[in-house]
């Protein structure tokens, strides 16, 4: 599990970053790492929120609430960007940016759904061995008791001569 308080103070920092950078940017280039190290802080914030909603533990979703208002300032950051990478006419730039995000996205939705799926396969499995130990138990223990049954059954007849 992502920590929480670790992604949300990476997101925070990215954040912080980009605004400064953004203010004294000349060219892009030197936003674009800037840039890059807050899509990829938002995408560990956005996992970690959901981790921590997941979690059931109070503390973590109030701070899940809180990643979840700076994925908001975030998403405001990322209007302002478009708007500057408009401006300087590299609006190709910035649909690459975004389209290698949303690529990046559904790469880690497909590990998620790998994992969850994984999870799922051997949790099925443990149950199936679970299943066979206890009905292999089982017959054994009607296997000792059928034995055992006979085993009286035939001290029985021996001393009352029982059929013969």
């Amino acid at each position: 599990m992502i920590d929480p308080l670790t992604a949300l103070a990476g997101l925070q920092s990215a954040i912080g970053l980009v605004k400064k950078a953004a203010q004294v940017a000349n060219d892009l280039g030197g936003l674009g790492v800037m840039v890059g190290r807050m899509f990829d802080a938002k995408s560990v914030a956005t996992k970690a929120m959901v981790d921590a909603k997941r979690s059931g533990n109070k503390s973590n979703f109030a701070l899940a609430m809180q990643i979840e208002n700076a994925l908001m300032q975030t998403a405001k950051l990322e209007a302002e960007l478009q708007l500057i990478y408009m401006q300087t006419g590299n609006i190709d730039v910035w649909n690459k940016i975004k389209a290698r995000s949303a690529a990046m996205d559904r790469d880690d939705a497909h590990l998620a759904r790998q994992a969850k799926a994984d999870e799922k396969k051997r949790k099925e499995k443990a149950q199936e061995e679970l299943e066979l130990a206890a009905g292999l138990t089982a017959g054994t223990f009607l296997l000792m008791m059928f034995a055992f049954g006979l085993y009286e059954l035939f001290a029985f007849c021996a001393v009352n001569r029982c059929g013969r």
